[in-house]
């Protein structure tokens, strides 16, 4: 099966994340589109999500109506008050094929402010 540039990108960033993965670390994920964000906490070992937050949640949606970026920072600070509710202070970032620039650093910078370490 052939895969495409971006699958190839996601496939290539998520295996050296996993193989260097010595100290169970969990991995933050993040998914933007053109209009949401959202971001969840995963254990790779036993394949489950145990925290996420997305800009589609109505709490969300609620407080920030303006802008793109303010739904970025909403949900970094959401799901690093998750986190911290789940005791969970050190993850590895796992941005796929996303630049660090723009939306994806701005969730970034609000976990970082609140808690989260990577």
């Amino acid at each position: 099966m052939k895969l495409d540039k971006i699958a190839k990108k996601k496939f290539r960033i998520r295996n050296k994340l996993k193989k260097s993965n010595t100290n169970n670390r969990l991995r933050l994920t993040v998914s933007r589109s053109s209009k949401n964000i959202s971001a969840q906490i995963i254990d790779d070992i036993n394949n489950k999500t145990i925290v996420n937050a997305s800009s589609v949640e109505k709490d969300i949606k609620k407080i920030a109506k303006t802008r793109k970026s303010d739904l970025s920072l909403f949900v970094g600070e959401a799901l690093a008050k998750r986190a911290n509710i789940k005791n969970i202070t050190k993850v590895y970032f796992d941005r796929g094929h996303y630049k660090y620039h723009g939306r994806v650093k701005l969730l970034t910078d609000a976990l970082r402010k609140n808690g989260l370490e990577f």
